[in-house]
């Protein structure tokens, strides 16, 4: 999804309308109170990004982004800043920050569908890894050892006995690891955790 956060109608419509011409879904925020109460809610599975105009009058593009730094959904959310107003130094500042890009008015629409089609890809990327983290902290002390084992190409046999524990037991723990990880395979497994 693609949050656009402007206060000009002109603006959110025309890019909500560039969006939809690549088939991104596009929502449009007039107030960064607006888009703040929704930010994080619930991420798309697609990715999300946000295109975020620097000058607003209620609360301009940089405390969004720090507000947004500040809950940690960055990565989840690449941030583009837009702006009338050429600032290399902000700009510079905002990039450093962890920015994902930043465009002046006018831009050019394909460039800017181009990176806003690349902060999706990343993330989209970044929720696949928090929901591998998720999975991943639901093992127990004694699952992540076997899975370590598991990921260093270990049978089962050489798994029981350098951890001291029945065959069975290794079978059952890697049956729970591979159920808890939502793959197969040990296979699917080292590609999920590469």
């Amino acid at each position: 999804m693609l949050h656009i956060v402007d206060d000009e109608d002109v603006i959110r419509d025309s890019l909500a309308w560039l969006a939809q011409s690549r088939r991104i879904n596009a929502f449009g925020y007039a107030t960064a109170q607006a888009f703040l109460q929704q930010a994080g809610a619930a991420f798309d599975a697609d990715g999300d990004c946000v295109l975020l105009d620097v000058r607003m009058p209620d609360l301009n593009g940089v405390a969004v982004f720090e507000q947004l730094s500040g809950r940690g959904l960055t990565g989840q959310m690449p941030v583009i800043f837009l702006t009338g107003h050429g600032d290399v130094p902000l700009a510079v500042d905002m990039l450093k920050r962890g920015a994902f890009d930043f465009f002046e008015k006018p831009f050019n629409d394909n460039q800017l569908m181009d990176r806003v089609q690349e902060a999706l890809a990343q993330s989209r990327a970044a929720g696949a890894g928090a929901a591998v983290r998720e999975r991943l902290a639901t093992l127990s002390a004694r699952e992540r050892e076997v899975l370590d084992l598991i990921l260093a190409g270990k049978m089962n046999k050489v798994v029981a006995d350098k951890l001291g524990i029945s065959m069975r037991t290794v079978e059952v723990h890697r049956a729970h690891i591979l159920d808890k990880m939502r793959v197969k395979t040990a296979v699917e497994l080292a590609g999920l955790l590469k």
